[in-house]
């Protein structure tokens, strides 16, 4: 991958970034800007270096459709406001609109063009309707092209794989960054190496428990996945969330762990309720006692702690996924907990994307407080899977 200073003079050039803009919004307000503060440094160099910007982005899932509430004017208001200039938004992707603006462009000017996602060749399977809409993409009079939407890396889209392929390309600060730090996790690993893994689902990280187990020391479950391996150890779960058809599964990962020497460190008290409420009365219980009626809805205080412990005592650690609810009062404490260790870490903490990423802003830690908070979960899992990312391959090959 070339970085932006091997791309040469950028004085009076084009520059078509893919940045990741697809933050959480509440109406039209934006509930954590962190991905559009994160594409700031970036932003920043090339317009410093005398470029005009085209950015191109994406929120949410409009799958080809013009949808007026994916419409990205929140985040492009939010950019200006950081970068101090007018980010200027299109109307349009590649229309009447993004060219007049494009054309328009002087040296350190910032335009975005709308949501890339309301264009349905972005997302299509048919890599001749893909190339079409790339060709459109570097039609709006760019010279290069620089990737900086690590969120979407692992997508191969018009917008992230097509357009790297017939531009000259480098990557952006942010994605350099964000594999810099991948790397330590997979090939420059120091040890203590402790991975906490949260979310709902354990089938949504299948394939990086598989990998981590060869690499990390210890792999700490929390989140919804935990009733899984509870119901593996043959305990009760209640109403708890439960993927059945994983019981067998994460059998087969304990038993692995076993083998290997490794740890898989399970909860051994659970916060429950009655249901999924926050004003639900919440109860503490031993792990291998959830009543019948009861779902688990955070890990419990004792656990908590054990957690926090063992995320202290590393050298590397990486967080990808809640422990329950943090959204609800009465089920955050885990997570906070977690978040507080990593804080303490002595050597690489990493916050990997997602939901991990807006609990512990929306807990009230800052981004500081940590080694890297990363803005792509999807594409750091797929990435300590071993995968390849196609928004990198692009960028390696051209």
């Amino acid at each position: 991958m070339k970085s932006i200073s091997d791309l040469g003079n950028l004085s009076g050039k084009k520059v078509l970034i893919r940045c990741d803009l697809n933050v959480p919004l509440d109406g039209d307000k934006i509930t954590d800007d962190g991905r559009i503060r994160a594409s700031v440094p970036t932003l920043n160099a090339l317009r410093e270096a005398g470029a005009a910007v085209i950015v191109l982005a994406h929120l949410g899932r409009p799958k080809g459709q013009v949808k007026p509430e994916f419409s990205l004017a929140p985040a492009a208001k939010r950019l200006g406001e950081l970068l101090g200039t007018d980010v200027q938004l299109a109307s349009d992707v590649v229309g009447e609109s993004a060219q007049q603006l494009a054309a328009g462009l002087g040296d350190g000017d910032v335009m975005m063009c709308e949501n890339v996602r309301y264009e349905p060749a972005e997302e299509s399977k048919d890599e001749a309707e893909r190339a079409e809409l790339a060709k459109k993409y570097a039609a709006l009079g760019a010279d290069v092209f620089v990737s900086d939407g690590f969120g979407v890396v692992h997508r191969k889209q018009a917008s992230v794989y097509d357009v790297a392929k017939i531009l000259p390309n480098a990557a952006g600060k942010l994605v350099e960054k964000e594999v810099e730090v991948l790397k330590q996790l997979t090939t420059e690993t120091k040890s203590p190496y402790v991975v906490v893994l949260g979310g709902s689902k354990v089938s949504d990280k299948l394939k990086v428990i598989d990998n981590l187990l060869k690499t990390a020391d210890t792999l700490v479950i929390g989140g919804g996945m935990l009733y899984t391996f509870l119901k593996a150890n043959g305990h009760e779960v209640g109403t708890s969330l439960l993927e059945e058809d994983q019981v067998e599964t994460c059998k087969n990962y304990l038993a692995e762990a076993e083998k290997l020497g490794k740890q898989i460190v399970l909860p051994t008290d659970v916060v429950v309720a009655p249901e999924f409420n926050a004003d639900a009365p919440a109860t503490v219980v031993a792990a291998d006692s959830i009543p019948a009626d009861q779902m688990g809805l955070d890990i419990g205080p004792e656990s908590a702690q054990a957690f926090a412990n063992v995320i202290r005592s590393a050298h590397t650690v990486f967080w990808n996924g809640p422990m329950g609810v943090f959204e609800m009062a009465a089920f955050a404490n885990g997570t906070r907990e977690v978040a507080e260790a990593l804080t303490k870490v002595d050597g690489l903490s990493v916050v990997g994307g997602g939901d991990s990423a807006s609990a512990v802003r929306a807990l009230g830690f800052a981004d500081e407080d940590f080694g890297h908070i990363s803005t792509g979960g999807g594409a750091s899992l797929e990435y300590l899977e071993g995968k390849e990312l196609p928004g990198l391959s692009a960028l390696a090959d051209n």
